[in-house]
C-alpha cells in the first residue's frame, strides 16, 4: 500500500511540475546547502494545487475538525480565491485549534489522535511537498517509517537478513514512552537548523503549529508546550528529524567508521558508486574490540542488533542514556529488553521473530504477534455482526466488501511470516464457526472480481451470501519480504526509473493544463480535468485520438444545470469538436462535424448515449 500511495504522489508531482523542483531541492541538500529561502517555493502555485490534490486524495480529508469544514468545502471555490486564501495565511499564519479525540488500543488504553482543520491540513501538506526532498537527503537508509518508497516490510526484510545471513541473535528492544506526547519542540527546531532548513519564516510557522492549541473532548483548552499531534500530517515527517540523529549516532559506532585497510576501500562491483567493499571493511573491523550493532527502524519503534551479549548490554544503557540527555525522552523499562533470539521470540511491527535451529544452521520463524492475532479476530466478528444485521441487501453486500478487503488487507500485510498459514488457520478455526453460526452462507457461486478470483478461486472454503463471496481468512500463504532495492528514490530520475514505467502521456499537454485552468470553475473542476486527462492516456474518450491542449474539451456527463457535479465520475475528455456534436442540435453543426470524423457505429452509439444525457435527439447513421 504504502508502494501505490508514493506512486500516485509521484505522478501528482509530475502533472503540477513539481518534480524538477524537487529534484533540484534534494541534489542540493545532498551536497550540504543551506535554504533560506525555502517558503518561495512553499508558497508556489504549483506547489498549493499539488497539495490540495494530495490532499484531496486522502481519506482523512472528509473528517471534519473544530470548523466542521472538510475537502468539499474548498473544492467549490474558484482556483484563484483557493490560492489567494492560502497564500494570506501563510503571510500571517495563526494555526487553528486542533480536535483531540481518543483511539482505541488493543491493549484496552487509548490513543490520542489531533485532527487540524481541512485549511490547516492543506498548510502542512504544502510544507511537507517541500521538505520531504531536503530531509530524504540526509535520512539515514536505516529508517524506514513515514518514508517514500519504504515500508514495514523492508524494516521486516532487514530484521530477516540481520538474523539470517549475519547471524546477529541478540536484540535491543527500546521502547520510548510516549514518544509523540514528549518530543521536545526548541530541540526539533535546532536539528533542523542543522539540517540546513534555516528559512526563519518557516521556522516560526513550524513552531506555531506545534504550539497550536488543542480542544480536548470534554471541552477543555491544552496549550502544549511539548509533543507532535499524532494525526497531523507534518507529524511523520517531524519525528524522523528527532530520530534521525539516533539512526546516525548508532551507525556512526559501527556501519558508518571509516575504512583505513586497502582491501577495504577496493571496490565492488555490487555496491556501485560508494568505491567501498562493505564485506571486506566489515571483516577487518571485526578484528578489532568494537561493537557490531545495527538499528532497524520504522517511525519511533526500533530494534537494535548485536552479535555478543556484552555489547546488547553495553548498547542498552548507552541508548538509554543518550535518549535521555539528547532528546529528553524517557524509555518504557517495562517494555525495554535485550532479547537471545535463539531462546526467545521479539516482537515488530506485528511480527513476532525468532531463530531456530533446522539442519546444520539457524534461520527465521515468524508469525503474527499475540496482539495482532487477538486483534484480527475481533475486527472480523465486528465485520460479521455488520454483515448479520444489514439494512437492505444493498447494506449487506457492502459489508461483505469490506470484510473482505479487511482479509486481503490481513494477507498482505501478515504474508511475510514465515508461519502466516499456521497463524491464520488457528484465526480460520474461529471465524468460520462465527461464519456457519450467524450468517446463511451456501458452498457455490461465481466470483466475478478477477483480482479475489484470481487470488482465491481454488480455495474450496469459500461461502457466498447474497451472490457475493466470503473470503477466508485460512487460505493464505507466505511470501518473502524482499529488502529495499538499492537507488529507488523519487527525487531523481535515475530513482524514479525504478519506481514505475514512465507516464505515457504528453508531460507538456499536463503542464499546460495545470497553468491554464478554466476560468469560474471551481477548483474541483480544474484538478479532476486533469486526472481524466490522464485517467484516458490523453486520448477523446469518443473517437480514440490524442488530443493536443487546443483540442481537449472536458464534458459534464450530467449537466449541471440538471445537478451534476464536478466529481471525476461526472466528467469525460473529448476532442473540441466532438463536444459540440453532443450539445449540437442544429441539423449544418451536426452534419459538419460527422463529416469531418466519419464516425464509426460503436462512435454513434457513444455520442449518442451522451446526447441522451443532455437531453438531446439521437442522431441515425
Amino acid at each position: 500500500m504504502n508502494r501505490v500511495r508514493t506512486n500516485k504522489t509521484l505522478r501528482h508531482s509530475e502533472y503540477y511540475d513539481m518534480t524538477e523542483t524537487f529534484d533540484r531541492l534534494y541534489e542540493a541538500s545532498q551536497n550540504q546547502e543551506i535554504f533560506t529561502d525555502i517558503m518561495s517555493v512553499i508558497m508556489s502555485d504549483e506547489n498549493i494545487m499539488l497539495a490540495y490534490r494530495n490532499i484531496k486524495k486522502n481519506k482523512g480529508s472528509n473528517t471534519k475538525s473544530i470548523d466542521k469544514q472538510t475537502i468539499k468545502d474548498i473544492g467549490i471555490m474558484s482556483e484563484k480565491d483557493f490560492l489567494s486564501v492560502i497564500k494570506e495565511m501563510f503571510c500571517c499564519y495563526k494555526p487553528r485549534a486542533v480536535k483531540r479525540v481518543n483511539i482505541p488500543k488493543p491493549n484496552g488504553k487509548q490513543r490520542p489522535l489531533g485532527i487540524p482543520s481541512i485549511w490547516d491540513r492543506i498548510i502542512q501538506q504544502c510544507i511537507l511537498q517541500v521538505l520531504e526532498p531536503i530531509c530524504e537527503a540526509k535520512f539515514h537508509d536505516n529508517s524506514y517509517g513515514f518514508r517514500s518508497n519504504r515500508s514495514a516490510h523492508h524494516a521486516i526484510a532487514q530484521c530477516y537478513r540481520l538474523m539470517n545471513r549475519s547471524k546477529l541473535h541478540f536484540v535491543v528492544d527500546i521502547d520510548i514512552k510516549s514518544f509523540f506526547d514528549n518530543v521536545n519542540h526548541a530541540k526539533l527546531i535546532r536539528q533542523m537548523w542543522t539540517l540546513g532548513i534555516r528559512d526563519k519564516h518557516l521556522l516560526g510557522i513550524i513552531r506555531a503549529m506545534l504550539h497550536a492549541p488543542i480542544i480536548l473532548p470534554d471541552g477543555k483548552v491544552e496549550h502544549p508546550k511539548k509533543g507532535t499531534p499524532q494525526g497531523g500530517i507534518l507529524s511523520p515527517l517531524l519525528s524522523n528529524i528527532v530520530l534521525n540523529e539516533l539512526d546516525w549516532w548508532i551507525a556512526s559506532q559501527w556501519e558508518e567508521l571509516p575504512a583505513k585497510s586497502k582491501s577495504a576501500r577496493v571496490i565492488d562491483r555490487r555496491d556501485k558508486g560508494k568505491g567501498i567493499d562493505k564485506g571486506n571493511k566489515y571483516k577487518e573491523l571485526r578484528k578489532s574490540n568494537l561493537k557490531e550493532i545495527y538499528i532497524v527502524r520504522y517511525a519511533d519503534d526500533f530494534k537494535i542488533f548485536c552479535r555478543k551479549r556484552n555489547d546488547a548490554n553495553k548498547i542498552f544503557h548507552a541508548v538509554t542514556q543518550w535518549l535521555k540527555e539528547r532528546l529528553s525522552l524517557d524509555i518504557s523499562k517495562e517494555k525495554s529488553k535485550i532479547v537471545n533470539l535463539k531462546k526467545h521470540s521479539s516482537e515488530f511491527l506485528g511480527f513476532e521473530m525468532k531463530l531456530v535451529r533446522k539442519s546444520d544452521k539457524d534461520v527465521v520463524e515468524s508469525h503474527m504477534s499475540k496482539k495482532a492475532i487477538k486483534k484480527v479476530e475481533n475486527t472480523l466478528k465486528e465485520q460479521i455482526k455488520r454483515i448479520q444485521h444489514p439494512s437492505t441487501d444493498k447494506e449487506q453486500v457492502k459489508e461483505i466488501g469490506i470484510y473482505n478487503s479487511m482479509v486481503v488487507g490481513i494477507h498482505n500485510y501478515y504474508s511475510k511470516a514465515t508461519l502466516i498459514a499456521l497463524d491464520c488457520s488457528k484465526i480460520n478455526y474461529i471465524i468460520s464457526n462465527w461464519i456457519d453460526n450467524r450468517l446463511n452462507t451456501t458452498k457455490q457461486g461465481v466470483i466475478y472480481n478477477k483480482y479475489l478470483s484470481k487470488k482465491y478461486g481454488k480455495s474450496k472454503q469459500i461461502r457466498w451470501l447474497n451472490n457475493c463471496p466470503i473470503i477466508p481468512i485460512g487460505y493464505v500463504k507466505h511470501s518473502r519480504a524482499i529488502s529495499l532495492r538499492n537507488g529507488i528514490c523519487k527525487f531523481n530520475s535515475q530513482g524514479r526509473q525504478l519506481i514505475h514505467k514512465s507516464l505515457n502521456l504528453d508531460v507538456g499537454v499536463l503542464t499546460q493544463l495545470m497553468r491554464n485552468p478554466v476560468q469560474d470553475r471551481s477548483i474541483e473542476y480544474n484538478d479532476n480535468r486533469i486526472s481524466k486527462y490522464t485517467a484516458q492516456l490523453g486520448k477523446c474518450a469518443v473517437t480514440g485520438t490524442i488530443l493536443s491542449c487546443e483540442e481537449i474539451h472536458c464534458h459534464h456527463i450530467k449537466p449541471r444545470a440538471d445537478g451534476g457535479t464536478d466529481k471525476f465520475q461526472n466528467l469525460i475528455i473529448v476532442h473540441k469538436d466532438i463536444h459540440r456534436l453532443i450539445h449540437a442540435t442544429s441539423h449544418e453543426v451536426i452534419n459538419r462535424v460527422i463529416k469531418q470524423f466519419q464516425p464509426t457505429q460503436k462512435q454513434f452509439e457513444k455520442i449518442n448515449e451522451l446526447r441522451i444525457q443532455v437531453k438531446n435527439g439521437v442522431i441515425t447513421v
